[in-house]
């Protein structure tokens, strides 16, 4: 694993996520196994699903007021998240302002959902007091792209403001369209990511009707219990991951040193189910095998795989036994959807930040609320924090449509 100018490396991290409004704290309580699921408010009596998994601050707190008005909520996030990693790469201001060429410098920031709450909410009101009532900043509220754009217009970003929406795996997919930019020659500084917050009535009746969700509303702190024989469905979680990624050059350049390489990433698609994984995992497995071979590495050389995990009974099996014959049983496995639910097209963002810190601090967070294992599990799967040495990680993300995306970390 030799270092390279040219390596593509993260700079910059943010996030507002149910286990904290920011990265440090995000993670003390990821390693720390506390669950960020709560009951939900009054507004949930009636539904099946009655818990879920807000961020822990809310984002219209860290924004100016008016600012935070004309948002979605999935817009706050994500532009609180972005603040945060523009400031930890070290840039202030805009492109321009930092001495960047701005048209050196894309955006690319997934979701599954995008502002479904801001459309909802105007079309109660469309209902209740006319068409003259509705608000005009509703379709930038409710805009998928609108987080992208909005975080492009506070960097500055002239090189393309892009937005990736497939599902589950649209946080990942934005990481992986941004370490494309960079090794096509098309950006030199991307700002990546997801955000989500679609913590709504009728979301949740949705994915009640499918079977997808817990409904373990009398233990919410227990719900979300990947791998374990008595999970019985996701918790639906909200905000927002974002990362700075940039060549290893320009970050010598600046004096700052990486938190790890983003080494490589794999993109495939099952075409088996709209919503089903494959039950043999071949799709998910190809995507880390792309990641692997675009990064140089070799399976022995991953020790530590984020899982995607989500806790519904059809899809962490397949995960596992595929993680178990690619990278053998020995392989350190975390599934942190346990303790900050699923959150969609924000997951694979905020997972990608746990990788990235694994990778720097040499520890992998626990999985929690596994208290008996599927009996085919044969990975490694701690319930505590674990110091390990992390030369390498992987990040798997699967969404719904049969997207798979594996992100590939190793040292810097």
């Amino acid at each position: 694993m030799s270092s390279s100018p040219d390596d593509v490396v993260v700079t910059g991290l943010g996030a507002t996520t149910p286990l904290g409004g920011d990265v440090a704290t995000f993670w003390t309580n990821l390693l720390e196994g506390r669950s960020g699921v709560v009951p939900l408010p009054d507004w949930s009596e009636g539904l099946s699903v009655r818990i879920g998994a807000p961020m822990a601050v809310d984002p219209a707190t860290a924004l100016a007021r008016v600012q935070a008005r004309r948002l979605d909520r999935s817009e706050q996030a994500a532009l609180v998240a972005a603040r945060e990693a523009w400031a930890d790469a070290g840039f202030t201001g805009r492109a321009e302002d930092n001495g960047l060429d701005p048209t050196r410098v894309a955006v690319v920031i997934g979701t599954g959902i995008g502002g479904v709450t801001s459309l909802l909410g105007q079309y109660d009101i469309l209902l209740d007091k006319g068409p003259d009532r509705v608000s005009p900043l509703m379709i930038p509220m409710n805009m998928p792209n609108g987080p992208a754009a909005y975080v492009g217009l506070e960097v500055g970003a002239q090189a393309g403001v892009h937005t990736t929406v497939s599902a589950c795996a649209s946080g990942a997919e934005a990481v992986a369209h941004g370490l494309d930019l960079i090794q096509l020659g098309r950006a030199d500084v991307v700002v990546v990511g997801g955000t989500e917050a679609c913590i709504h009535r009728l979301n949740i009746a949705g994915f009640a009707q499918m079977r997808a969700m817990s409904t373990r509303n009398d233990e919410p702190e227990r719900a979300s219990r990947p791998f374990d024989k008595n999970r019985d469905g996701f918790v639906l979680g909200e905000g927002s991951g974002v990362l700075v990624i940039e060549r290893a050059s320009s970050a010598a350049a600046r004096g700052r040193t990486p938190y790890a390489v983003l080494a490589g990433a794999g993109i495939t698609a099952d075409s088996y189910d709209i919503v089903a994984p494959s039950p043999t995992g071949d799709g998910q497995q190809r995507a880390a095998l792309s990641a692997l071979r675009r990064g140089g590495l070799d399976a022995s050389d991953v020790v530590h795989v984020n899982a995607h995990a989500t806790s519904t009974p059809v899809g962490d099996g397949a995960e596992a036994r595929w993680i178990a014959e690619l990278l053998g049983e020995q392989t350190v496995v975390s599934a942190t959807k346990s303790m900050t639910g699923h959150l969609l097209g924000a997951a694979g963002a905020i997972e990608a930040i746990a990788t990235v810190l694994s990778v720097r601090n040499d520890v992998v967070p626990p999985t929690i609320n596994l208290d008996d294992p599927d009996d085919d599990i044969r990975v490694d799967i701690p319930d505590k924090a674990r110091e390990m040495p992390v030369s390498a990680a992987l990040n798997d993300s699967f969404g719904f449509g049969g997207h798979n995306v594996a992100l590939l970390f190793r040292k810097a």
